[in-house]
Parts: C-alpha cells; structure tokens; sequence
C-alpha cells in the first residue's frame, strides 16, 4: 500500500463511526494519482463536514502528501448505497419557514409551569 493511501485510511478511520466499512481503492494513470474512497453512508456527513469543509482539508493534505512523493492526488468519494443527495430530500424531512410565535413574558411563565 502506497503512503497516500495509507494516509487516507488513518485519517478517514479516525473520523467515523464505522471504520471496518472504510475502503481506499488506488489508482494511477496519466493525470496522477485517484484515491476512491467508500464509507459507511451513516458517516457521509462526518467525511464531507459543514459545507465540506472536512473533505477540502482532507484533499488538501493529500495534495501535499503527494508533493512530498512527486505525485499529483486526487480524491473521489463515492456516494454510498442509499444515500441522499442535497436535492432527493424526502419529502417528510422538508418544511416550511414558519415565522415564530411570540408570547408574553405571562404565557411563558404558564407553559413552564405545566411541567
């Protein structure tokens, strides 16, 4: 197993809750290196973090791991079986904006006390 892989797996393993589903496929051809990754789908979120953050750093470092071995690395993450795009959102997961409703300070106080 080559050193860029190697890499991905720890960290990727690191990250989420199923790292026995964590699969690096590598590849090399004309344009460098392809690292695939495949993850469990409950940890998409995990590897792609907030507006994927979490997936630019990681190809970031596998950038400069690959500088460091005179390759060019590129990461793609497979989408898993079943999982969601941001557009196939059931549609018992989407609601419409609701503008709150605001109560008095009286109103309040009597909710709480129903607990």
């Amino acid at each position: 197993m080559e050193k860029d892989q190697e890499f991905l797996e720890f960290v990727v393993k690191g990250l989420v809750d199923h790292p026995e589903d964590v699969k690096v496929n590598r590849t090399v051809d004309e344009m460098g290196v392809l690292l695939t990754l495949d993850i469990n789908a409950e940890d998409m979120g995990k590897i792609i973090g907030r507006s994927g953050n979490t997936a630019k750093a990681i190809r970031t470092l596998l950038r400069v791991v690959g500088m460091k071995n005179n390759a060019r690395v590129n990461l793609k993450i497979n989408e898993p079986e079943g999982g969601l795009r941001s557009g196939d959102v059931p549609t018992s997961y989407r609601s419409e904006p609701t503008t709150p409703v605001m109560k008095s300070v009286d109103e309040a106080m009597e909710d709480l006390g129903n607990f």
